[in-house]
């Protein structure tokens, strides 16, 4: 089901890349916003399983005491994804940097109070998620309606499928 929905997405990216379609970045917007909430969501659900002892800790520790946070991967992210949409110009590529664009939003906003705190203690880490989930519920209303659409049009079954 969902390989034939992303393939489609790619299609219609790749349409409106060649074609100059001014609605190619709300296209764009909508693999994003997926990437960032299924990343945020499952950062924050390992993040859980970790502090309460359910897995190991899954991060690197270059010295006792001192470990990299998944927020650093997610800038890092960000960064090779701002590149990537600079040089790239096929609409394949764009669709992927899309992805990786929302996957490195969300491994940052996961962790967006320890951007000002820069602090591991449970007050910084848990108490900013009402301000991650309010800005991905107001960029999902955003591009709920173009999604939609595209939903209906991509899905592979009833009128709208192929």
């Amino acid at each position: 089901m969902f390989p034939g929905i992303f393939k489609k997405m790619k299609e219609g990216i790749h349409r409106k890349v060649e074609t100059g379609d001014p609605g190619l970045y709300i296209s764009m917007a909508f693999p994003i916003l997926f990437a960032f909430v299924l990343t945020f969501i499952g950062s924050r659900l390992i993040g859980y399983l970790i502090t309460y002892g359910h897995i190991p800790a899954l991060y690197l520790e270059p010295s006792p005491g001192l470990h990299v946070h998944h927020f650093i991967y997610g800038i890092f992210i960000l960064f090779a994804a701002g590149y990537l949409a600079l040089v790239v110009k096929q609409a394949r590529a764009k669709f992927w940097v899309a992805l990786l664009l929302g996957f490195g939003m969300g491994l940052a906003m996961d962790e967006f109070g320890m951007w000002l705190r820069l602090r591991d203690d449970n007050i910084v880490r848990w108490s900013y998620d009402g301000f991650n989930i309010t800005i991905g519920v107001f960029l999902f209303i955003l591009t709920f309606r173009p999604g939609i659409k595209m939903l209906k049009r991509l899905w592979p079954f009833g009128k709208g499928g192929a």
